[in-house]
């Protein structure tokens, strides 16, 4: 098996398991092990895609897939509470753009397509959040539009993602401290 497709694998889980293609539980929510895992196992690949070692892997809907993944979800879990965990969030962004030029998104199931849109959820841009919004919408699942909404609210009205200002070490306003302060403020 490529390491694409181990990617892909461990991410969605294999094509054969009566779970691919359906929400799994760890993708969004804080998990020492599964954090560790993903460290342990994809680090070095992280690494070497920084390193420029992975430009072929955007020559395919799947390639540009695990690269989305190592930038933009894996850091997420192996460097969490850290600035490193946005770190390639800008090459994530790149790659999404290429996906959706080249056609590769059209390639991909729904679930794939909505971690290919998720570095346009995770920019501090209000014009990414506008297109993850309308690729959210297309996919028809109110729990997504729902989330691609709330963080285009909070781009509107702050211009970035307060709970990241502790990890970016940049100061809080008194309105984002406020705003912290209430249920649904962060992801």
């Amino acid at each position: 098996m490529d390491r694409i497709q181990e990617i892909l694998d461990f991410w969605f889980l294999p094509e054969s398991n009566e779970n691919y293609g359906k929400r799994r539980d760890v993708w969004f929510k804080k998990d020492d092990e599964f954090d560790a895992s993903i460290r342990s196992q994809f680090l070095e690949d992280f690494e070497k895609a920084e390193a420029g070692d992975y430009l072929d892997w955007t020559e395919s809907a799947r390639g540009s897939l695990a690269l989305i993944l190592l930038y933009d979800q894996f850091t997420r879990n192996m460097f969490r509470d850290t600035a490193r965990a946005f770190s390639a969030d800008g090459k994530a962004r790149e790659i999404a753009r290429h996906i959706l030029s080249q056609g590769f998104y059209d390639e991909l199931s729904p679930v794939q397509k909505q971690f290919a849109a998720l570095p346009f959820e995770h920019s501090e841009d209000l014009e990414d959040q506008k297109l993850s919004l309308q690729l959210f919408q297309e996919l028809e699942s109110d729990v997504l539009v729902e989330y691609a909404q709330r963080h285009y609210d909070i781009i509107e009205k702050f211009g970035r993602f307060p709970h990241r200002n502790k990890q970016l070490n940049r100061q809080s306003t008194n309105e984002e401290e406020a705003f912290l302060t209430e249920p649904n403020s962060s992801f």
